[in-house]
């Protein structure tokens, strides 16, 4: 018997030898043929750093805020594309003040790099995008919220993953109409883009049923914000500028340029909430989301980084994605083919946020969630549970197609 079971498995072990055999000739064999190089996919950076005041020191951007994000993005894109031969690099360039951004996309466009990132301001912005567009230079606009990029001064060459203020306003409204929220005391800074995002505000109070009972100025009168405005001059200014308003349910505040809106949760005439600019703030990103996987994202961005992820890293990150992603569908490495598929109705990008996201044809703005965060946790999602739409329950977040001022060439 011992016999018998040794001669059956003398003829596996013969086989096992010849299979490890042919399999080691395969493996010699391909490592004899050299691997083609793969192809590359380079993706430009321009930034415009300029120096913000911030109330609160937690506030205070970093210095590779954005940059970080795409950085996260690009060694993502890398994991996938090891396995398609694709091999993708970030370019950053910084612009100084007084730089011209045309020339610096020409510059990237002459080492060959088509898709650039942008965190500029809008005018600089269209100069970049304008400068490339006859290049085939596709900018992807991860910074500025201006709903004009995406209406009348909209480009074909311009992708936004960036929200509008119009997103950003339509978000909060949809909460505070769903909480009953919807008597407003309207308070906005001085500065223009207070103003920009007190117009998006009133906007949305109009379309979700919200009345502004009372608007007030704060103006900013200049000074160190941090030292001139101690806790006892504050703690006597800010009841006394919101007291004898009319009834109202909730503080709405329109500071982009943060100047008062931290100072005014828990300092208010009148006990009620604060919403906008501080208080419940709506976002795209929030160091607190953990929700749909983003718990993982956050912590690999925390070890590769040592900080938190941003609003302005996440929108960089969704622009480098894309890129990866229609790179990976095509399985091209063409700028021409990468776009084409990011315009096509194929085109979805899965960033955490429990849906996935999807351009709007009509202005290139990417559809996305706006998370309402109170600076610890993630409060609510929007768009808010029975606010429909016929295509995309995303579309009620911001200028929808009928109400659209782009025309794309």
């Amino acid at each position: 018997m011992i016999g018998a079971r040794r001669d059956g498995v003398r003829p596996m072990i013969r086989r096992v030898i010849a299979v490890a055999t042919i399999v080691a000739g395969i493996v010699l064999g391909g490592a004899a043929a050299p691997a083609a190089d793969p192809a590359e996919i380079r993706i430009g950076y321009l930034r415009q750093p300029e120096p913000k005041l911030a109330l609160s020191l937690l506030q205070v951007p970093p210095d590779n805020d954005g940059v970080a994000g795409a950085q996260l993005a690009i060694d993502d894109n890398n994991t996938t594309g090891a396995f398609l031969n694709q091999r993708f690099a970030l370019e950053e360039m910084r612009l100084k003040p007084g730089d011209d951004p045309a020339a610096a996309a020409n510059a990237l466009a002459d080492r060959g790099v088509s898709l650039i990132i942008a965190a500029l301001d809008p005018d600089a912005l269209l100069k970049a995008a304008d400068a490339g567009r006859s290049r085939g230079v596709m900018v992807f606009n991860a910074g500025a919220s201006d709903d004009r990029l995406r209406e009348e001064d909209c480009r074909a060459n311009v992708i936004h993953t960036a929200p509008t203020r119009s997103m950003l306003a339509d978000g909060l409204a949809q909460y505070l109409a769903w909480k009953q929220w919807r008597r407003w005391l309207l308070v906005v800074g001085s500065h223009p883009a207070d103003k920009l995002f007190a117009d998006a505000l009133r906007r949305s109070a109009r379309r979700f049923g919200a009345r502004i009972v009372q608007e007030r100025v704060f103006e900013d009168t200049g000074g160190a914000r941090r030292t001139d405005s101690g806790v006892v001059q504050v703690q006597r200014q800010i009841p006394v500028f919101t007291q004898n308003a009319p009834a109202y349910d909730v503080l709405v505040a329109a500071d982009e340029s943060e100047v008062f809106a931290n100072y005014l949760p828990y300092r208010t005439w009148d006990a009620r909430p604060v919403a906008g600019s501080a208080g419940l703030v709506p976002t795209s990103w929030d160091a607190s989301h953990g929700q749909w996987g983003a718990y993982q994202m956050q912590n690999r961005f925390m070890a590769r980084f040592s900080r938190r992820m941003t609003a302005l890293d996440m929108q960089a990150w969704s622009a480098v994605r894309m890129i990866g992603e229609a790179a990976s569908r095509t399985r091209s490495a063409a700028s021409k083919d990468i776009v084409a598929f990011l315009k096509g109705p194929d085109f979805a990008l899965a960033a955490f946020k429990g849906q996935r996201l999807t351009l709007r044809p009509w202005n290139l703005q990417l559809r996305q969630p706006i998370l309402l965060s109170d600076g610890r946790m993630v409060v609510s999602v929007s768009p808010q549970e029975g606010f429909l739409h016929q295509v995309s329950e995303l579309d009620t977040l911001g200028v929808d197609q009928p109400e659209s001022k782009c025309k794309l060439d």
